[in-house]
């Protein structure tokens, strides 16, 4: 029965899950191959410069972006199943499929970007901070008070659970190391061209929408994990986490970002989201959560303790539908 539960699905991302909490990236690996996320950058980033030509009218514009996240999501699917193929029949291959799930998830590296914020403070005030925080999020961090800087960590660590970390899970669990990578493709996507500029509302609409579809269900299932995670940290109030999301969370402009940002911010007594600033213009949104908007270093502390129970959560999670599908 073990083995049967390690060879399969729910098990092997169990294993992943744990590859990926332990090691995370290992810089002296990516410091010499490109990162897999990178390779689909960088495939993005050449089709589009061919292909979205702003002298074209808006409906031919959206057409190519169709066609080159069809390419890109195929080829990523058919990366995936070849890879499958690949380990399925030597010894210990589902190890091997573990280890190469591991590198499409994000516990670790999420984990130690929000935290470096808060060493940032620690070792250099808010100057360290600052430098810290830009290297995750697209705010000026110039602009950025103290308790801009921790509340833009904390939405981080958030938001990041959900596409970062569910959605990759949640991906795998139902179509394998194809719908891994066809997911990471696509989220590489939306992050580079689903963007509503001039440039890619037309170009990046198709990858936008098929974003949102993607982490419609992992975003709520972010928030019921952050709910269970809530309910083992002592600081923490799971009944307000609850309120807050079902309060808060459709008032956010993005369909699905306020979930886990909701589910943080009321666990924690916060509030985040709100107005702020990218590239100069301010982005009007709703406060996610009805407590403190002057975030400090030590919730940040406090939202890396949460986002840990979460992870937990989601391995017992996985676990459990792997012990129940016997």
């Amino acid at each position: 029965m073990a083995e049967d539960f390690f060879t399969g699905t729910s098990g092997i991302l169990c294993i992943a899950l744990l590859i990926d909490a332990l090691v995370g990236d290992p810089p002296g690996l990516w410091n010499r191959l490109p990162h897999p996320v990178v390779l689909f950058g960088r495939a993005i980033a050449w089709g589009e410069a061919r292909l979205n030509d702003p002298a074209l009218p808006g409906a031919e514009r959206r057409r190519r972006g169709i066609l080159l996240l069809a390419a890109l999501l195929t080829g990523a699917a058919a990366t995936g199943w070849l890879l499958h193929r690949a380990v399925a029949g030597l010894p210990y291959g589902w190890l091997l499929e573990a280890a190469i799930a591991s590198v499409f998830l994000a516990q670790r590296s999420l984990y130690d970007h929000v935290r470096a914020v808060a060493i940032g403070f620690g070792e250099d005030g808010l100057d360290g901070a600052r430098r810290a925080v830009s290297m995750i999020v697209g705010r000026d961090p110039e602009r950025l008070d103290e308790a801009g800087i921790c509340r833009a960590a904390i939405e981080t660590a958030a938001e990041n659970f959900s596409d970062g970390v569910v959605a990759p899970a949640f991906w795998y669990l139902l179509a394998g190391l194809p719908g891994l990578l066809a997911y990471k493709a696509l989220n590489t996507a939306d992050s580079m061209i689903g963007h509503r500029s001039a440039r890619y509302l037309d170009f990046g609409r198709a990858a936008a929408r098929l974003d949102d579809f993607a982490n419609y269900l992992p975003a709520r299932l972010s928030a019921v994990l952050f709910w269970a995670a809530a309910l083992a940290l002592p600081d923490a109030d799971p009944a307000t986490s609850y309120r807050a999301t079902l309060r808060d969370a459709g008032k956010h402009r993005s369909p699905n970002a306020g979930w886990p940002e909701a589910a943080t911010a009321g666990a924690l007594g916060l509030r985040l989201a709100g107005p702020r600033v990218y590239g100069g213009e301010t982005v009007e949104d709703a406060w996610m959560g009805h407590g403190r908007a002057e975030a400090a270093p030590g919730d940040i502390l406090r939202t890396l303790s949460l986002f840990r129970l979460a992870c937990l959560a989601l391995m017992l999670a996985v676990a459990m539908i792997g012990l129940l599908s016997f």
